[in-house]
């Protein structure tokens, strides 16, 4: 009886996952767009969307060089059909008066096409977003595809819950930055070149290099995709199956020509990929005038810097910013560049009670371990301890055999997606660990929907070889995890930014051991303001906030601007965003209790907005 209810109800998934796929992504389509339009600018939304909107309009990338430009065109399209008002006399553009050129000159351009020129800054928000929510909806329906490709529809089924209903997917995936784009654009770049791998026509070489071309031009961190990418290229020639009945001599010709001939692909997919990043730079830096990017390269890489590497890359660039047609590579190159001195220089942060530019070798471990949702950090945990299973028993059933490199090759040739996502997996998170860039959860983005896929594959192999009995009580075991991940979201919302799994005790204690964007990215402002809406008696409230919004706007005559070292410390309400709160008490080598937020812990909160700013009530004037 167990087994037909079982099969019925798989008999069942099987003809109407149409319908499921349709729920899942309802709510996933309904709950982005209802935080694309409640939450209020996040802090790096105020540079990608100027830059954005002056790449269709202005076909100029002088805002926000650092990253490519693919992205900040598509958000710029549905913004080319607002009528903005920007000012390209201002500073911001032109450069003038500026200590910063580059640097500044997005942020400014940013407070002025949202806040400063006239235009309604929660309509620009929300139309810049509607593309960024596209991309998220593609990436879910593309991972089904891909799980109903490796485990059935069952798999796409699977892969699609872990993805639609992870609390920091929906947290990010409807702002304006390049986090989920770069985990969508990567995860079509593997699924394509692995095509391109197993079938190594023409036409899988064009479309694989058209996606490398593509992925390259969303986020410069894809490039450590191309060391995996290339090994594979490179090796799997070496142990692909070869039908033939000739002798030693034949195998070995048929080797060395497989191999040159995956090696020519490979090279044709590569130089197919470095056009379509020539094409996009060139439709974004048509109007963009030579000097403009001389003065770019010179602000990143001085000519006259003591740095051998800085002379050498300004030499470089110079060179490609020389001609014409090699000025669109120049952009490019130069992004790349600055963002490798970015990361070398590190950006300061709050950590485990410490403030500091030096990155910890724990921070993304412990930040994964305490944001990821408790039940898929479980079925990594299982798949890892099943994974490793695995190898042991292969290995020892191999020695038994006789045949470890028998077998060791079999897997070779028939395990190249698994070993490919996961060896990036390892890759990206080693080179993120080791690196001096704190920057959040949200920095890992670009391996999670490859360690959705991984999770099902291994998953489903495991159930697949399982007695009915006991896989009957494993589908409940699953079962029971699959609900508490879809669960997890309907009671988190909307504070999918700040949502912390119950080791740390929940979302409302989250921030105690991190911030920046995975607690307090500014997304929470409008609700401020409706809990001052709701509360009538407060007339005036003191406000130090942190992110891309602009609390005179939303806040009107009630707004007070304040900071840490404001004193004397006068009686009223406070509103203190938790990244600006934690900075200013634990940042021990610039603050002191006379000037930071020390005196707050006297206080029990009043109030959290959002888990990302604390209300404070202070009933008398405290001197310091």
């Amino acid at each position: 009886m167990t087994t037909k209810i079982q099969n019925a109800m798989e008999n069942f998934l099987k003809k109407h996952y149409h319908w499921i796929v349709l729920i899942i992504m309802s709510f996933f389509v309904t709950v982005s767009l209802l935080n694309a339009k409640n939450d209020t600018a996040t802090f790096d939304e105020v540079a990608h969307i100027p830059a954005g909107y002056s790449y269709i309009t202005q076909q100029d990338m002088r805002l926000n060089p650092e990253h490519p430009p693919l992205l900040k065109d598509l958000i710029g399209i549905p913004l080319a059909f607002l009528d903005l008002k920007f000012d390209t006399t201002q500073p911001f553009w032109t450069g003038e008066g500026l200590n910063k050129i580059w640097d500044d000159g997005q942020w400014a351009a940013g407070k002025h096409l949202l806040y400063e020129a006239g235009n309604n800054p929660d309509q620009i928000l929300f139309w810049a977003r509607l593309p960024i929510v596209l991309i998220s909806v593609i990436l879910g329906l593309f991972l089904f595809m891909w799980g109903k490709e490796i485990a059935g529809i069952l798999g796409g089924l699977f892969v699609l819950t872990l993805y639609a209903f992870d609390p920091n997917i929906l947290g990010h995936n409807h702002y304006v930055t390049t986090d989920i784009g770069i985990a969508a654009f990567l995860t079509f770049a593997f699924y394509y070149f692995l095509k391109f791998i197993k079938n190594p026509t023409w036409k899988n070489v064009a479309v694989g290099g058209i996606f490398l071309g593509l992925v390259s031009s969303v986020k410069f961190s894809s490039l450590m995709a191309f060391p995996i990418l290339g090994l594979v290229l490179l090796g799997y020639p070496l142990i692909k199956k070869i039908s033939h009945n000739d002798i030693e001599i034949k195998e070995k010709f048929l080797r060395t020509k497989l191999f040159f001939s995956y090696l020519i692909k490979g090279v044709a997919a590569f130089a197919i990929s470095m056009v379509i990043v020539w094409i996009l730079y060139f439709a974004n830096t048509y109007n963009m005038p030579q000097d403009v990017i001389a003065r770019q390269i010179n602000f990143s890489f001085p000519s006259n810097d003591t740095n051998p590497l800085s002379i050498a890359t300004n030499s470089a660039l110079t060179a490609l910013n020389s001609s014409t047609m090699l000025r669109p590579y120049a952009e490019y190159f130069l992004g790349v560049t600055m963002v490798f001195k970015r990361v070398a220089g590190g950006n300061g942060a709050y950590f485990l009670n410490n403030v500091s530019g030096k990155a910890s070798t724990i921070y993304f471990p412990l930040v994964f371990l305490i944001k990821e949702t408790l039940p898929f950090l479980v079925l990594i945990l299982f798949s890892l301890l099943y994974t490793g299973g695995q190898i042991v028993n292969s290995f020892k059933k191999s020695i038994i055999e006789k045949a470890v490199r028998k077998n060791f090759k079999r897997f070779l040739q028939t395990g190249v997606m698994q070993y490919s996502l996961f060896g990036f997996i390892v890759l990206y998170s080693y080179l993120s660990i080791t690196g001096n860039l704190n920057i959040g959860l949200r920095h890992l983005f670009p391996i999670m929907p490859l360690a959705y896929l991984l999770v099902t594959k291994k998953v489903f192999d495991f159930l697949r070889h399982k007695h009915f009995v006991t896989k009957h009580q494993l589908h409940v075991l699953f079962a029971i995890l699959i609900i508490w991940i879809v669960m997890i979201p309907v009671f988190s919302y909307p504070n999918y930014v700040s949502y912390f799994n119950e080791t740390v005790g929940g979302s409302k204690n989250g921030y105690k051991i991190v911030t920046d964007s995975n607690v307090d990215w500014g997304q929470d402002l409008g609700r401020l303001k409706i809990f001052l809406d709701q509360n009538p008696q407060i007339e005036k409230i003191n406000v130090d906030y942190f992110g891309g919004g602009n609390p005179a706007y939303y806040l009107g005559d009630k707004y007070i601007s304040g900071w840490d070292s404001k004193r004397p410390i006068e009686a009223g309400w406070y509103a203190i965003s938790v990244n600006s709160l934690q900075v200013s008490i634990y940042d021990k080598m610039n603050k002191t209790p006379e000037n930071n937020y020390a005196w707050t812990q006297q206080y029990e909160p009043v109030d959290m907005i959002g888990n990302s700013i604390m209300i404070y009530y202070i009933p008398f004037t405290i001197e310091q």
